[in-house]
């Protein structure tokens, strides 16, 4: 039974290492060796042949600066401080929309119109205060011109000024009212010297930007300060990346940092930005706190509710020994391991001590020399073919 068994345990190495020889396209004469060894240099230590060789990148440890480095997950949203809910100032009926969403619109640009009754009685008010006001005006004149020469008294003198005066204020506090209501003051000379009185507003946008949402219809009845608002436009220029952190890395984040986002719709894409604001709460059930960045969006291609990731730099970068990700192997046992070579022949695995990953690149902080060759491509191959010389 021994006999047996351990008969089988050689014909099953012997297929195994056919299999990997056959797989790598080896002719019997280029299969690694596979014998016992009672060197612990051997049990480390392969060579191959030239048309092995071919299967193995040769690469060199070289220094490269890693930095300790936060990643956050969040969504991107317009930028509230640059976003404005356009509201009517008064009550009224709606009666034009000039929008509609994803217009691109200019400062003052037209938005909507109303039909407001209030603007209907600031209309009449200016109008007959005008009127008002030149009638005062004459008749101030002729009473000057009558106590000249002495036909009226110094008391109608002293009551036409007054009336002129009163006529005088009312038609200034007109003309106010109706510059509340957006107009400037060759359209208010226009609307006096017509003598036509107009109920329709015209509400215009206070910002260049893009119109975001639009709930403005012709006939909807609005008040002000009523939600949702009925057109709401935001300057796109920048945009924010909101990201809800754990607790735990607050110590690593303020206000200011510099960070690089990348876009899932946009790969290859990244952004530069801050932190412009960490939130003062932590959600009691997630434990995790709302952290704000900024970042620019000149192409205007970011859209609100893009999902974002963006990593942020804690320290000042520090130079290490560095080596591909496909540099390293790790071991049944839970070591790590890497092969270096003199000749690009024989290679003698080692074990390191590895750090932080980044940029496809690992650093490693123990066993290892700047400039020893390793390999890249092909260390799991490496790694097969010394398990199977090993048996």
């Amino acid at each position: 039974m021994f006999l047996r068994n351990k008969r089988f345990f050689y014909v099953s190495s012997l297929v195994l290492a056919t299999s990997l020889a056959t797989w790598l396209g080896l002719s019997s004469a280029e299969q690694p060796a596979i014998k016992p060894s009672t060197s612990q240099t051997d049990k480390d230590t392969i060579s191959i042949t030239d048309k092995q060789a071919r299967l193995v990148k040769i690469e060199t440890a070289h220094e490269y600066e890693f930095s300790q480095q936060r990643r956050a997950i969040g969504t991107v949203e317009f930028n509230q401080e640059q976003t404005v809910q356009v509201f009517s100032q008064y009550q009224g009926r709606i009666k034009q929309v000039f929008v509609t969403a994803g217009d691109n619109v200019t400062l003052n640009q037209p938005l909507y119109s109303l039909e407001s009754p209030d603007f209907l009685q600031a209309t009449s008010t200016l109008i007959s205060t005008a009127g008002v006001r030149t009638l005062a005006n004459k008749a101030l004149d002729r009473v000057k011109k009558m106590v000249g020469i002495q036909a009226s008294s110094q008391r109608d003198f002293d009551q036409a000024l007054s009336d002129q005066q009163t006529a005088e204020g009312n038609y200034r506090s007109a003309r106010d009212a109706m510059r509340i209501f957006g107009k400037n003051d060759d359209e208010i000379d226009a609307m006096i010297s017509s003598k036509q009185v107009n109920a329709e507003i015209i509400v215009r946008s206070p910002i260049a930007g893009r119109v975001i949402s639009r709930n403005a219809q012709p006939g909807l009845l609005v008040q002000p300060g009523s939600v949702p608002a009925p057109i709401a436009v935001a300057d796109q220029t920048t945009m924010w990346i909101v990201a809800n952190v754990p607790e735990t890395e607050l110590a690593f984040l303020k206000e200011g940092q510099e960070l690089i986002a990348s876009i899932n719709a946009l790969p290859g894409t990244t952004y530069r930005g801050k932190i412009v604001n960490i939130g003062a709460t932590v959600d009691s059930a997630t434990r995790r706190i709302a952290v704000r960045a900024e970042i620019p969006n000149i192409d205007k291609i970011l859209r609100a509710q893009m999902l974002a990731s963006y990593v942020i730099q804690t320290n000042a970068p520090e130079k290490s020994i560095a080596i591909p990700t496909e540099s390293i192997v790790r071991e049944g046992d839970g070591t790590i391991t890497t092969f270096v070579t003199n000749d690009d022949r024989t290679f003698k695995r080692r074990s390191i001590t590895i750090g932080l990953t980044q940029n496809n690149r690992v650093q490693v902080l123990t066993g290892l020399k700047l400039g020893e060759k390793i390999a890249s491509d092909g260390a799991l191959f490496l790694s097969n073919a010394l398990a199977l010389q090993s048996r």
